[in-house]
């Protein structure tokens, strides 16, 4: 098979079906061919007015939101765009990152939609610039609370599609099952990268984040590592920097990843207390969701991971594609848990079909 991956199942016939959507798909392509989506971009550069959003526990959370750009151009294209973008409801797609990561973790597809689609990206709590929370609110459900309240605030109306990448995706799973009636109403799209809704082991999502020297104890006894305490955990991190990013190299991506995205992961791990991965850590071996994942049916879904993701395995991502009717899945075939950047461009393409799927529906309805 082609390490340009596969797509298996169907997205309800709905790819082609909406001009505005394919549009801004066009003009996205155009700019991909001129700065390659984001390559001559600074990591952690992409910025827009911070927004803080209170989440029902008072905890604050970062969020930033790039919005459309005018169409100011006399071409078929923009002539396009500015028809649909007046007579379709503007669909607004919010991005959710991964355990210990941050927003900056979407680069290639805040650098591929910025300006053409409303894009949401914020730090789920404890993570980034977002506040610290108490072990108690440290859950996966949380999240999914958090995710609503997002939403209330930053897109109180109109259509939305979520794409959340590894514990994003769980987040999605949680908002699912907590807020079913949203999902084909508000919720026209979902995007499921890298994820599971359980069975998940997770001394696997521990490994990076360690050193190398703690990498064999911690897989015989996750629990016991814990016990060494945040604080001393934290300073063999930094002192063992160099084992650390060949850790991210192995376990966030499938093969030859260029340093500056092993780098700039690392740094986003490094950026987490180890306090703030130890409160996580229970919820993960007890996530079980996937009798609740049927409801993303209601509309078009794609799942997407590397097929040498060693965190959340493919395994899961067939599971979570056999278990919602309708959906997509794509197979990057080599890459791994960081697909979203080693294989950026297969994912952004995949993410076009889905909002233009996504637009015929909140089009049509």
């Amino acid at each position: 098979m082609s390490r340009r991956g596969r797509v298996v199942g169907s997205l309800a016939g709905a790819l082609g079906v909406a001009a505005g959507t394919a549009a801004v798909g066009i003009l996205r392509q155009q700019r991909a061919i001129s700065r390659r989506a984001g390559e001559d971009i600074p990591f952690g550069s992409l910025r827009s007015t911070p927004v803080t959003v209170v989440a029902d526990d008072g905890l604050p959370l970062h969020v930033e939101v790039d919005e459309v750009e005018p169409v100011a151009g006399s071409g078929p294209v923009d002539r396009l765009l500015r028809r649909t973008r007046s007579d379709t409801p503007p669909v607004t797609v919010v991005f959710v990152h991964g355990f210990c990561l941050n927003l900056d973790c979407w680069h290639f597809q805040r650098a591929a939609y910025r300006g053409l689609v409303r894009t949401v990206y914020y730090d789920q709590r404890s993570h980034g610039r977002s506040g610290r929370s108490d072990r108690a609110h440290a859950t996966i459900d949380q999240l999914g609370r958090d995710l609503h309240r997002v939403l209330e605030e930053v897109v109180p109306d109109g259509p939305v599609v979520l794409v959340g990448h590894s514990m994003g995706g769980m987040s999605i799973v949680a908002f699912a099952e907590q807020f079913p009636e949203l999902i084909g109403t508000r919720v026209v799209g979902v995007g499921l990268i890298s994820t599971t809704a359980g069975g998940l082991d997770p001394s696997r999502m521990l490994l990076p984040m360690l050193p190398a020297r703690l990498a064999g104890p911690l897989a015989g006894s996750a629990i016991r590592t814990l016990h060494l305490g945040h604080r001393a955990v934290d300073s063999l991190r930094r002192a063992g920097s160099a084992v650390a990013t060949v850790a991210t190299d192995r376990f966030a991506f499938g093969g030859d990843a260029p340093r500056g995205y092993v780098e700039f992961v690392d740094d986003m791990l490094a950026a987490t207390p180890f306090e703030v991965v130890a409160a996580f850590f229970p919820h993960f071996a007890g996530l079980d969701k996937f009798d609740f994942v049927e409801v993303l049916g209601r509309v078009p879904t794609s799942v997407i991971c590397g097929t040498d993701d060693r965190l959340t395995s493919i395994g899961h991502a067939r599971k979570l594609q056999s278990r919602i009717p309708g959906s997509r899945l794509l197979e990057c075939e080599g890459a791994g848990h960081m697909v979203t950047m080693e294989r950026h461009e297969l994912v952004n393409a995949e993410l076009d079909q889905l909002i233009t799927a996504a637009s015929a529906r909140a089009a049509t309805r």
